[in-house]
């Protein structure tokens, strides 16, 4: 029953946020929706930061993040269009064009819809909170409020929904947590699909490098499959 009730809200949810971006269209002046157009291309910015963040890890293990984002570009970009956790494609990316062993694969994968997800659980709930924190008289600078931010954005990403809009319900645990107004999340979610697409993106992207270095510290990776550049899964197939 459950399955049912989230299949069908999945499947209105399309007209659901087309209704609200042309409410937010037709009652806003040209100055918010200015805005809402400088939230989106932060949110990318950070996200994009976050991609950064595991090309550094990457090269910690000593992977090359150009040959690692060029085999994972198909997975990415079907999470990417998709808004999914992709789960089977990542297991097989992880497995037949990363050389990540079936264990971890399989491991990182799961856990991944549901725990650390990056862009969902941890950059969009910090973005809002900063946003709102000084509206409530914090100093967004300040080592408590980060350390506070830190801590409550890292303990709500456990067990967050893997499916579209759940960064929605993770805003709402941080903002709800930090006794700030969390309004901002209703003002900003006739723009949330269009950020949700590259968040979801970040979450796959980074249930596969845990999977990589996983496999890398405990010396299962085949780094020979890895450095081969034929070996691609193609999502059309």
């Amino acid at each position: 029953i459950v399955m049912r009730i989230v299949t069908l809200v999945l499947r209105l949810t399309p007209y659901g946020v087309l209704a609200l971006m042309t409410n937010v269209m037709a009652t806003s002046d040209f100055a918010a929706i200015v805005n809402l157009g400088k939230f989106v291309l932060a949110s990318y910015i950070a996200l994009f930061a976050v991609l950064i963040v595991h090309s550094l890890i990457l090269m910690s293990v000593k992977v090359n993040p150009i040959s690692y984002f060029k085999k994972a570009f198909p997975v990415l970009s079907f999470a990417f269009t998709s808004r999914s956790g992709a789960l089977p494609l990542n297991i097989e990316t992880q497995t037949k064009a990363l050389g990540v062993d079936d264990a971890t694969a399989n491991f990182s994968a799961s856990f991944g819809l549901s725990i650390g997800q990056n862009g969902c659980a941890g950059v969009y709930p910090a973005m809002l909170a900063t946003i709102v924190a000084p509206a409530a008289g914090i100093n967004v600078f300040s080592l408590e409020f980060i350390l506070m931010l830190v801590a409550i954005v890292t303990i709500s990403s456990f067990g967050v929904a893997g499916v579209g809009g759940g960064a929605t319900f993770a805003s709402l645990i941080v903002l709800g947590a930090m006794n700030l107004p969390v309004a901002i999340v209703g003002l900003v979610i006739s723009v949330e699909p269009l950020i949700d697409m590259a968040r979801t993106a970040t979450n796959v992207s980074g249930s596969m490098v845990a999977g990589i270095v996983t496999s890398a510290r405990i010396h299962d990776l085949d780094r020979d499959v890895i450095n081969d550049e034929t070996k691609v899964i193609d999502v059309n197939a």
